[in-house]
């Protein structure tokens, strides 16, 4: 979890695979909360989501690279209410 102190606004999260997950808008709790940009579509649209904090692997430079390829990750997200999607 020491690793969530290096997150930053506005880093890129990419899955293990290299694949855009999406762009920290901060990090709140063990979780990162991802930008309203990143909400994906139809009724996730306009929503913060939140990757779990378990999930980073390493952040290096502007970018926060999870242990999960992209689709797996997105499958851990929460919606802002805590649902999972």
């Amino acid at each position: 979890m020491s690793q969530l102190t290096n997150i930053k606004e506005h880093m890129e999260v990419i899955g293990a695979d290299g694949v855009h997950v999406g762009t920290v808008d901060r990090v709140d709790g063990d979780r990162i909360k991802l930008t309203r940009k990143d909400s994906g579509e139809g009724s996730h649209r306009g929503h913060h989501h939140f990757v779990p904090g378990g999930l980073v692997a390493e952040v290096e430079g502007d970018k926060v690279r999870l242990s999960a390829d992209a689709d797996v990750a997105v499958s851990f997200e929460e919606e802002e209410n805590g649902s999972p999607l």
